[in-house]
């Protein structure tokens, strides 16, 4: 594999894309997660991946981050390779925010000093109270009133955990967002207001968004495109509308069954209503 690039090796066919991953393959002990798997996410887009279970979602995901190295393949994340130089992961761990699963918080921290600690860790010099200040804004940003900064995260909703977790994610300004099945365990009022949260934010900060989700709805509400993971490879990365169309047993299963007919009904409904306004 692929490993030591410097941070100022770009490729031409990068070009528009802030994540291009190539030939990737992850296996553990016998079993082969990826195999030859090849994925582009382009720049300012909301990318959705989807997948059975045991398809490796979360497993891409922390590879791209360089949270898991392949056996082999290569990954670039605005051109920067994260099993490269100690300057490249650096690069990549300033310019991405990730919202793990319920928030992943830590728990003896209030949600203020949660969302401290990647200044603290990439701007040790910065003034405290302007720290503090950062923080409360990117608390706000993420749909919390302002209280919420002294508040420990066991006080706090499932919903209002994961905005905390994603204020810490917003709090450098990353120009990436990798969401970890963000609107899990949300009610669908909650999960639609996480949907339009995440959605005014893309456009208000113009980000690129990789999202793991296996909710239909998110997938119809905000996914420009989606990409689907089965038989170890990414076998479309398509608007919906194509990957509905894709011959596949499983893609055919999940994107024509009730609970996609039910989440399409309501798409094209808020897509008349949005043209009627």
């Amino acid at each position: 594999m692929e490993k030591h690039r410097t941070t100022t090796e770009h490729h031409d066919d990068d070009a528009g894309l802030a994540i291009r991953v190539r030939g990737l393959v992850n296996r553990f002990g016998a079993q082969v997660v990826h195999d030859d798997l090849d994925l582009d996410v382009r720049t300012g887009e909301i990318q959705g991946i989807v997948g059975g279970s045991g398809t490796g979602k979360s497993v891409l995901m922390r590879t791209i981050l360089g949270l898991n190295e392949p056996a082999a393949g290569s990954v670039r994340v605005l051109g920067h390779n994260p099993f490269g130089s100690s300057a490249d992961r650096h690069a990549i761990e300033r310019n991405t925010g990730v919202l793990f699963q319920d928030g992943a918080l830590f728990s003896s921290l209030t949600v203020g000093e949660n969302v401290e600690v990647p200044l603290k860790e990439h701007h040790p010099d910065l003034d405290p109270r302007i720290r503090k200040e950062l923080a409360l804004l990117k608390v706000k940003l993420a749909g919390l009133p302002a209280d919420a900064v002294a508040k420990l995260p066991s006080q706090l909703s499932g919903g209002m955990r994961k905005r905390a977790g994603l204020a810490r994610a917003l709090a450098l300004d990353p120009p990436i967002l990798f969401l970890d099945e963000p609107t899990a365990g949300l009610d669908p009022i909650g999960a639609s207001q996480f949907d339009e949260l995440i959605l005014t934010l893309k456009h208000a900060l113009g980000l690129t968004v990789f999202l793991i989700t296996h909710d239909l709805d998110t997938l119809y509400a905000i996914c420009d495109r989606v990409a689907v993971l089965a038989d170890r490879k990414v076998l479309i990365n398509a608007p919906l509308s194509e990957v509905e169309r894709y011959d596949q047993p499983w893609v055919q299963e999940y994107f024509h069954g009730p609970r996609a007919r039910a989440a399409q009904t309501i798409h094209l409904r808020n897509l008349t209503d949005h043209t009627v306004g």
